[in-house]
């Protein structure tokens, strides 16, 4: 799937949102990528991971994997179709005080993951999710995101493959020129 057809999709199911933004990062931008709105189409999210999956298994040709983890919220429906499009079991990392915890699932010494995300602009959610994958002793074989906004500044131990690389411009909020003009700040994402 190319890139253009990834943005249409997006546009189409008014999941890349146009305004003044605070992001997860804590930056500002004019762009959000409300990937829910996308999701909420199952053969659609389905269409998006298996392009993912076949996006990484071209890219990482002796990709080995045996589970596939997501950061929740974002991250659970994609990695669910990308494990089902792998063949292999999914787990999920939950936020627990503030930060991100294995709570339901167990890793075992030397399984090798997915990481699976939504979006990525500063990567601290998958940075998390790969610290505790080690720290459980698996080991991190790639990163598959459907959005990489992070303009090529987010980067792993593991390699990184996305179905779209988008650079939004984006603002540090003490120089936002959004806020500057008084435009409404909308927090749409999770926290």
């Amino acid at each position: 799937m190319k890139q253009e057809e990834v943005l249409k999709l997006f546009e189409e199911t008014q999941a890349l949102l146009n305004g003044h933004f605070e992001l997860r990062s804590g930056l500002h931008s004019n762009q959000f990528f409300q990937c829910a709105l996308v999701l909420q189409y199952p053969r659609i999210a389905g269409q998006l991971c298996e392009a993912l999956v076949e996006k990484m298994k071209a890219e990482l040709a002796d990709m080995e994997v045996d589970t596939v983890i997501a950061p929740a919220m974002g991250g659970i429906t994609i990695g669910h179709d990308v494990a089902r499009a792998l063949g292999v079991r999914f787990i999920f990392v939950e936020k627990e005080d503030n930060e991100l915890k294995l709570r339901r699932f167990k890793i075992k010494e030397g399984e090798r993951f997915v990481i699976a995300e939504d979006v990525v602009t500063r990567g601290g959610r998958v940075q998390e999710t790969i610290d505790i994958v080690n720290e459980n002793g698996g080991v991190v074989a790639a990163i598959g995101i459907l959005v990489n906004r992070s303009g090529g500044k987010a980067e792993f131990e593991a390699p990184l493959v996305s179905l779209l690389e988008i650079e939004p411009v984006t603002y540090d909020p003490s120089d936002c020129p959004l806020c500057k003009e008084g435009l409404n700040l909308i927090h749409p994402g999770s926290k």
